[in-house]
């Protein structure tokens, strides 16, 4: 009895064993999907200010005022600095004098030479004289009016590295100003993507681009595409594309981060899906179905990247077969059994699965 026991389990296990194995080489297999689609690309950018300029100093003396604070918003025409003008005042007043002295002797001139007691030369002279001073009183009121720095446009304060009392040297610089009410966002495109930007003028994406910030939350305004650099870069191979975003909120900074999102249209793309791929040493492979039902591993290029899908750059066509389930239970020449998934139906179930 235990002889026969030990023979039945035996045949048990044996046959379960067997059934396991059968069971196993029953896979899922479906193909690349070539449809027109458009992806969501990210561009690594730089944001800069519509405007943004240095305030430095046109006369040197001490910083007698600073009348704003750092990240203070100012208006067009406010005051933001004042340089002591204690000797500029005096050059105005002193060239204001010479202009009054110059007209007085210019009316005396003018009195003799009607009475023909001085020639006409030293009329023409004295009025010389006089323009020469009214010209140097211009200057030095130019001169007091440069002591008072104002803001040429609205904008936001930046730092503000001198501090009442400070010894100012002309050019020193007071402050940076910003215009943040729009900003430009500038990043660098392949030159395939860019020929492909430029060339398919009628299916190519919007020129609407998003922006999605450093916190990875997407900006609440979209952008338009303005310009493209005239040159690329040698380096880099890179061409640099520039959008411009609203900035109501004052949100944006000069000198912040952030990635554009721009919509790239793909024609006649070869899709398939991400968990029908492997990876090996950063290259993407994945299990082709051949004629004798045996499996052979085979590597592919990635263009782009979706939501639980790849699109194929090279390496597959779209009459080939590849393993969908069970990619890390076979090896090399394995031989299967498979059920073929059309590519449509395949990916549906990809999202009802996420979903």
């Amino acid at each position: 009895m235990l002889a026969g026991l030990c023979a039945i389990l035996c045949h048990t296990s044996c046959t379960s064993k067997k059934e396991v194995k059968e069971e196993a080489q029953n896979y899922t297999v479906t193909s690349p999907l070539v449809i027109d689609t458009s992806i969501t690309k990210e561009y690594v950018s730089q944001i800069k200010s519509v405007r943004n300029i240095e305030i430095r100093a046109l006369e040197k003396g001490f910083l007698q005022n600073i009348y704003v604070d750092e990240g203070q918003s100012v208006k067009a025409g406010q005051v933001l600095f004042r340089i002591v003008p204690k000797m500029y005042e005096a050059e105005s007043q002193k060239a204001e004098a010479e202009v009054k002295s110059a007209e007085i002797e210019l009316q005396n001139t003018k009195l003799l030479s009607d009475k023909n007691i001085v020639s006409k030369n030293e009329l023409a002279m004295a009025r010389a004289k006089l323009d020469g001073a009214k010209a140097e009183m211009a200057m030095a009121k130019f001169h007091l009016t440069a002591t008072v720095i104002k803001a040429p446009f609205d904008g936001t304060i930046d730092r503000i590295p001198k501090k009442p009392g400070s010894l100012i040297d002309e050019g020193d610089l007071l402050t940076t100003l910003s215009d943040n009410s729009q900003v430009f966002a500038y990043f660098n495109v392949s030159e395939p993507e860019y020929l492909n930007y430029e060339t398919d003028v009628k299916d190519r994406g919007s020129k609407k681009v998003g922006l999605l910030l450093a916190n990875n939350e997407p900006l609440n305004q979209k952008g338009d595409v303005e310009t493209i650099e005239s040159e690329f870069d040698s380096e880099t191979g890179n061409i640099a594309f520039r959008a411009k975003f609203p900035n109501p909120d004052k949100l944006l900074k000069n000198g912040e981060t952030g990635k554009v999102q721009m919509t790239v249209p793909l024609k006649n793309a070869l899709i398939i899906p991400q968990k029908a791929t492997y990876e090996i040493q950063d290259k993407i492979y994945v299990f082709v179905v051949g004629n004798n039902n045996e499996v052979h591993s085979k590597n592919i290029t990635i263009s782009s990247e979706m939501p639980d899908l790849y699109v194929v750059g090279s390496g597959l066509s779209a009459t080939d077969k590849i393993l969908l389930e069970g990619v890390q239970n076979v090896k090399d020449d394995d031989k299967i059994k498979f059920k073929f998934v059309a590519p449509k139906q395949a990916i549906s179930e990809l999202k009802l699965n996420a979903e």
